[in-house]
């Protein structure tokens, strides 16, 4: 069985390591000036597969990131990895210096998204917005209400075809802010006309001009994150790959490197000279043709040295 043994190692030296340089895209760092990392990607095969579908990149020149829900594609102007937010801009939400009729703001159940904390204005309401009642219970904040009086100074309100210094009670703090069984914030059934999301006041909490806006959310880890993100990701990330998930094989992770090399692992276990090395698809075809002609050798060689040697064993590959 001695006289064996070479030839079961050089199979061993044909073994495909545990990269894999297959059809997989390249995935970025950053979009814009906002940087990537787990659980966001660039696109299909980049950070998390419960991200993917619902955020991507768009091509250049605009390098943009978005969020895609039932109801539209909203801008990412920011990500916060510590606080695990992200905040968009919908197309259609008014600003102090741009105000206009809103459509519905929606969220996908399935998705990881939830709205975060916004401070929602309802502009352009039926008064008196003190009545305002989504099934049976009062939703606007009148607390708050000086957040409306600050707002209607901003000149745009004729916008929403308001007069300049509109009355307040047409102005509504949504407080707390809920989605509706359709995941949708429905201006138009609250009798609204528009809406604006803060999401800071900054220090200027009755100057307008100065306020962050956007629609807050916050997103979820899963399982499947969570596991990636404690045991893979952080290495490979630290390594300079880039996280993602195989797009043929379940989802499984695949760290994707700079040198076109994807690894189960991080990059760096592998220098650029190891590249020649991995195995794609394609080649993956031709050495398991290989494979079944050394090994068909193999079982000659040993028949043979069995006979000769009168020895009796079997071999499983």
């Amino acid at each position: 069985m001695e006289n064996a043994l070479p030839f079961i190692f050089l199979i061993s030296l044909f073994a495909p390591p545990c990269t894999v340089a297959t059809d997989h895209p390249s995935c970025l760092t950053s979009c814009g000036s906002l940087q990537l990392k787990y659980p966001f990607g660039s696109g299909y095969g980049c950070g998390s597969p419960r991200i993917d579908p619902y955020v991507t990149c768009s091509a250049e020149p605009s390098n943009q990131l978005y969020l895609t829900t039932h109801t539209g594609s909203y801008p990412i102007t920011s990500i916060s990895y510590t606080t695990s937010t992200i905040t968009i801009t919908p197309p259609y939400m008014s600003t102090c210096t741009s105000m206009q009729q809103s459509s519905s703001l929606g969220l996908d159940w399935a998705s990881p998204f939830q709205l975060g904390p916004s401070i929602f204005l309802l502009l352009s309401c039926t008064p008196p917005t003190s009545s305002l009642h989504i099934k049976g219970s009062l939703v606007c904040d009148p607390s708050s209400s000086h957040l409306c009086t600050s707002f209607y100074t901003c000149p745009s309100v004729i916008g929403l075809g308001l007069p300049l210094f509109p009355p307040t009670n047409t102005c509504c703090v949504y407080s707390p802010a809920n989605l509706n069984g359709e995941d949708e914030l429905d201006v138009k059934s609250m009798e609204c006309g528009g809406y604006t999301s803060v999401a800071s006041l900054k220090d200027y909490p009755t100057d307008p001009t100065r306020w962050e806006y956007g629609v807050l959310l916050t997103y979820t880890h899963g399982a499947f994150d969570h596991y990636y993100i404690d045991n893979k990701c952080n290495g490979c990330e630290e390594s300079g790959g880039v996280c993602g998930y195989s797009t043929v094989d379940n989802d499984s992770f695949v760290c994707v490197c700079n040198n076109g090399v994807n690894t189960t692992t991080q990059c760096s276990n592998f220098s650029d000279q190891d590249e020649s090395i991995f195995w794609s698809s394609a080649s993956l075809k031709t050495w398991k043709s290989s494979l079944g002609i050394l090994a068909g050798h193999l079982l000659f060689t040993v028949a043979t040295y069995s006979e000769v040697g009168g020895e009796s064993f079997s071999v499983e590959l």
